[in-house]
């Protein structure tokens, strides 16, 4: 019988030496919640920390997928190595990933410079499943120059690939305009730069105008990172060198301004504690303690006992447990 071990040294190995099958093998055992997955990942983590991490959202419809399709083209064209982490909806039947953005990329899919993965949000409360921040590691770790994690851009999403991603691009279009000032903050506060795609329709102008307007009104200095707006027509590969040099802009001045470090410092942060808190809440609901919350239930029904009782209650026997 083949150890555990001798498989984890032949697949880090392996994903090491960028071999396709092992980086799938381990990016598989991270979705699946294998426990030997945190083996995996802690293995290989002083290998990490080369890769760039685009982050790409906006609403759906936007034209992301083009974008990140003829920006690895162009990247590709440079020598760069590519992984492409596409983020979609968890289908409430099966569980699995749509395979959209594969269908758009088989163009780049061949290509052995190029990696692209589909995944699940998996009930993350995010668009962008703690996994894929695995997989980011898995694939950073096995030598790709530029990671692009791209969403589907509904919900907490876009908050989630600001997190993990060093430079955040938004793709609006121009019938984005009418909305912009009813966009909700957090998605106009985490673009390092705005992409105005298909903006050869009508209303483009209109929606830069919004965008600016807005952008202009926020607290800033001479060295603060003001977000630009490029605009793009991604079907056509027009604009997609000025996003690159654009993500080049805001990569100097990451790292001309300290501010490189302190984001990568502030993203292990917040990593550390959904780790934390993931393990803890595995830890916490066993057996005993749903038994102990069915129980009580019809007394939260009947307003015998509160919520807050029950929860107090629950911590009490956890504690108890882990003493």
């Amino acid at each position: 019988m083949i150890s555990n071990l001798m498989v984890s040294e032949k697949l880090i190995n392996g994903l090491l030496t960028n071999d396709r099958r092992s980086i799938s093998r381990s990016i598989s055992i991270s979705e699946n919640d294998d426990p030997f997955a945190s083996e995996i990942l802690k293995k290989i983590y002083n290998k990490t920390g080369k890769a760039y991490r685009i982050g790409i959202t906006g609403p759906p419809g936007a034209g992301k997928s083009t974008i990140t399709n003829q920006l690895t083209k162009l990247l590709r064209s440079k020598k760069f190595k590519v992984g492409i982490i596409a983020v979609d909806p968890t289908s409430p039947f099966t569980g699995g990933a749509l395979l959209g953005d594969r269908v758009r990329m088989t163009e780049i899919g061949n290509d052995e410079g190029v990696f692209i993965r589909s995944m699940a949000t998996r009930g993350s409360l995010g668009g962008l499943s703690k996994k894929a921040v695995d997989a980011a590691d898995i694939l950073d770790a096995s030598g790709f120059d530029f990671i692009i994690m791209e969403t589907v851009g509904v919900g907490q999403s876009e908050l989630d690939i600001a997190q993990n991603a060093d430079t955040t691009i938004v793709v609006l279009v121009p019938e984005s305009g009418d909305s912009v000032q009813a966009m909700k903050a957090g998605l106009m506060e985490i673009a390092d730069f705005f992409v105005l795609n298909k903006s050869d329709r009508p209303g483009a102008q209109q929606a830069i105008t919004a965008l600016k307007t807005i952008l202009m009104m926020r607290d800033h200095t001479e060295t603060t990172w003001l977000p630009n707006i490029i605009k793009t027509i991604a079907s056509e590969g027009k604009g997609i060198k000025d996003i690159f040099e654009e993500i080049n802009r805001h990569r100097d001045y990451l790292i001309k301004s300290d501010s490189f470090y302190l984001k990568r410092q502030r993203q292990a942060k917040i990593r550390i504690k959904e780790i934390v808190e993931d393990k803890l809440k595995k830890k916490l609901w066993n057996s005993s303690i749903e038994e102990s919350l069915d129980s009580s239930l019809e007394k939260v029904v009947l307003g015998n006992l509160s919520p807050y009782h029950i929860a107090e209650n629950i911590l009490e026997k956890f504690k108890k447990h882990i003493h």
